[in-house]
């Protein structure tokens, strides 16, 4: 502990900025990750749920659980099912769910990007700060005695080079938790892509069924 103190210490002014950005990176990632597990175990549960009444054909009772369910599944199928009634085409009821899937992917994407940037941010000020110290060292060694001139631009280099070593201890972790965010988040929406696949599967069924019952009877 004492050697993480005195290394902060020893860091200059930057160190304080490159911490506040690691903390906020480090929130939003931790916000996001919460959000992404609640969201990818509650669109399974809908699913689970819904797919029976869809199978069974209980179009109703399942217009009802997707309107309460308060996920993304919930909604885009609840856009689908709510256009079957006045359409017959399956490119129709299709859209309905693309437009469902529009508006669920910026929420699902949303303050992600800024863990990069955040990132990039922190590594940027670590390579700022350490100029700034080589430079203040530079203009000591000017006005140092010639004896002391080598110890002293040793020990302030030294100093400096704290400032990126933290802006890269705080990129980093950042940069990692960007791209896990990003591949969940792509989970996702494949996984939603696979549901409405399924969805309009069972529909085009039904339909399917529903308009060959009277040939049928015909015959």
């Amino acid at each position: 502990m004492d050697t993480i103190i005195r290394f902060f210490q020893e860091g200059g002014a930057f160190m304080v900025p490159i911490a506040i950005i690691m903390a906020i990176g480090l929130a939003i990632s931790l916000e996001r990750f919460f959000f992404l597990l609640k969201e990818k175990s509650g669109n399974r549960s809908a699913f689970d749920e819904l797919l029976p009444m869809l199978k069974k054909r209980d179009l109703r009772s399942a217009l009802n659980y997707a309107n309460s369910s308060n996920t993304h599944i919930g909604n885009i199928f609840a856009a689908g099912i709510a256009r079957i009634p006045g359409s017959q085409r399956r490119e129709e009821i299709e859209y309905a769910l693309e437009e469902g899937l529009m508006e669920a992917i910026p929420q699902l994407e949303k303050r992600t990007q800024y863990v990069a940037t955040l990132a990039n941010i922190a590594t940027l000020m670590g390579l700022l700060g350490t100029i700034m110290g080589l430079i203040a060292a530079f203009t000591a060694v000017a006005n140092a005695a010639p004896a002391e001139k080598a110890t002293l631009l040793s020990q302030s280099i030294s100093v400096a080079m704290n400032t990126t070593a933290f802006g890269l201890i705080a990129a980093i972790p950042l940069l990692l938790m960007h791209s896990y965010l990003q591949t969940k988040t792509s989970e996702i929406v494949d996984s939603i892509e696979m549901a409405g696949v399924k969805f309009l599967n069972i529909i085009t069924e039904r339909k399917a069924g529903q308009n060959g019952t009277p040939g049928n009877n015909g015959q």
